[in-house]
C-alpha cells in the first residue's frame, strides 16, 4: 500500500507505492512554512496508517468470511469497507478533544480518518488539507479499482499484496497469459494479482500434472515427488494442491484455503487447530510403534510448520511454487519420452548441455526436445481446456 514521508530539505509530503517491478513516487503537497518537522512526520505517520487501513480490505475483503453477522470478522470487514464514503469527511471535519476526551470509532478506517485531519487541524492549512483529501481519493480509488480487476495506474500496487480472494477479471487474464505459455512468463508477477495468478496456475498445474500422468503411469501426486529427483523443486504446495484437486475441490477453492491459512499464520494464529492436533497424534501413535529410538522417530514426524506456503508473501510464493510444479510435470514427461535414437525400453534422459544446465524448455538438449515440449504442451492446453469450467 501507499507509504508517505517527509522531505525536511523541500518540506514536501511525499507518497510512494510499489508496482512489482519497483516504486514509485510523488510529492503530495509542500508543506506551510511554519510547519513544525514533528507535525509533518505526525502527518506523514497517520495517512500511511490510513492507507494500510484501507487497503486491508482489499487484502482480507468480508467476502472471505463465513459470516456478516453483528460482531463477528465479516461485519468488521464489511464495515471498514463502507467507511470509504465518510473519510474525506473525517479528513475535513475530524472529531476533536472536547473536556479533556477524545471519541474514538471502532471502525478503523474511519478512525484513521479522523487522525490526519486532527493531523491536519493541527497543521491549519485549508489548502493543504484540499491537497491532501485529492491524495487520498486517489488511493481509495486505487482500491475499488483493484477490487473490479483492473491493476493500471496507481492499482498496480495491488500486485505485490496478498489477497483472501480472486478477481474473476484477474483469473480469466492469468488463465489467457497461461494459454499463450502453459509455463509462465514475467507477466504473471508484474500485471496480475497473485491469488488470481496463483489460482490459474493451479488449474494449469492439473492440467499438466494430469497429462504426465497419463504419460508415465504414476498418480498425479507422486508427479512433482518423481520430478524432484531430477531437478530439485518446491513440491510441497503443489502436491497438496494436486491432492486436493483429485478429491474435487476448485483450483479457486483450494489456493484461497491455502493463502487464508498463511495469512493467519501471518498473523500468529493457528489456521487449523483440530488438524494439527490431529498431525500430532498420528506422529505420537507411528512413534509408539517402533521401539527402537521412538522420540527421534516422532521428533522426525511431527509438522514442523503451520503452512507450506511463506507467510510473509504467501500468494507469491504458491505462484512461483505452481509454476515450478507445472516445470516439474514436464521434466517427468520428457524423462519418461523414449527418444528414436535410443532402447526401446530405455526412457529418454538426455543431459543438457553446458549452456543449459536445468534442461529448461526451449533451450539446447536431446535432438527430439522440442518435439516433446510441443506435444506436451498440446496436450496440457487440451486438459486445461477440456476442465476450464471449473476454473472460475
Amino acid at each position: 500500500m501507499s507509504r508517505y514521508g517527509y522531505d525536511p530539505a523541500r518540506r514536501a509530503l511525499i507518497v510512494s507505492w510499489a508496482t512489482g517491478t519497483g516504486d514509485l513516487a510523488a510529492t503530495v503537497a509542500v508543506l506551510p512554512p511554519a510547519t513544525a518537522d514533528s507535525d509533518a512526520l505526525r502527518l506523514a505517520e497517520q495517512l500511511s496508517f490510513l492507507t494500510a487501513a484501507a487497503w486491508r480490505t482489499y487484502t482480507h475483503p468480508a467476502s472471505a468470511t463465513p459470516s456478516l453477522a453483528t460482531g463477528s470478522e465479516g461485519w468488521r470487514r464489511h464495515s471498514d469497507r463502507q467507511a470509504f464514503t465518510s473519510v474525506l469527511t473525517a479528513i475535513r471535519h475530524p472529531q476533536l478533544p472536547h473536556n479533556g476526551t477524545q471519541r474514538q470509532s471502532y471502525v478503523i478506517v474511519h478512525e484513521a480518518a479522523h487522525r490526519v485531519g486532527r493531523a491536519l487541524h493541527t497543521i491549519g492549512s485549508q489548502d493543504l488539507t484540499e491537497q491532501i483529501t485529492t491524495d487520498v481519493r486517489a488511493e481509495l480509488d486505487a482500491i475499488e479499482q483493484a477490487e473490479c480487476g483492473d491493476l493500471t495506474g496507481r492499482a498496480r500496487q495491488a500486485i505485490t499484496l496478498t489477497r483472501a480472494d480472486a478477481s474473476p477479471v484477474q483469473v480469466a487474464a492469468a488463465d489467457a497469459i497461461l494459454a499463450d505459455d502453459p509455463f509462465g512468463n514475467t507477466r504473471l508477477c508484474t500485471d496480475i494479482d497473485p491469488a488470481a495468478a496463483a489460482t490459474a496456475a493451479a488449474h494449469w498445474l492439473h492440467a499438466a500434472a494430469t497429462v504426465a500422468a497419463h504419460h508415465t503411469g504414476l498418480d498425479p501426486t507422486q508427479i512433482l515427488i518423481e520430478a524432484d529427483s531430477i531437478e530439485a523443486l518446491p513440491h510441497e504446495s503443489p502436491t497438496v494442491v494436486l491432492e486436493r484437486m483429485g478429491t474435487g475441490e476448485t483450483p479457486r477453492d483450494v489456493v484461497l484455503q491455502l493463502i487464508t491459512d498463511a495469512m493467519a499464520v501471518a498473523e500468529g494464529a493457528i489456521p487449523d487447530l483440530d488438524t494439527l492436533l490431529a498431525a500430532v497424534e498420528a506422529a505420537h501413535e507411528r512413534a509408539d510403534s517402533f521401539e527402537d529410538q521412538p522420540d527421534e522417530l516422532r521428533h522426525t514426524l511431527m509438522p514442523h510448520r503451520l503452512t507450506p506456503l511463506d507467510p510473509t508473501r504467501p500468494a507469491t510464493d504458491l505462484l512461483e511454487d505452481l509454476l515450478a510444479g507445472i516445470h516439474g510435470c514436464w521434466l517427468l514427461y520428457r524423462e519418461y519420452t523414449e527418444s528414436p535414437d535410443a532402447d526401446p525400453d530405455t526412457a529418454c534422459t538426455d543431459e543438457a548441455d553446458d549452456d543449459n544446465p536445468t534442461g529448461a524448455p526451449g533451450a539446447p538438449g536431446a535432438p527430439d526436445e522440442e518435439r516433446i515440449t510441443t506435444t506436451f504442451l498440446d496436450q496440457v492446453r487440451a486438459a486445461a481446456a477440456a476442465r476450464r469450467s471449473e476454473l472460475l
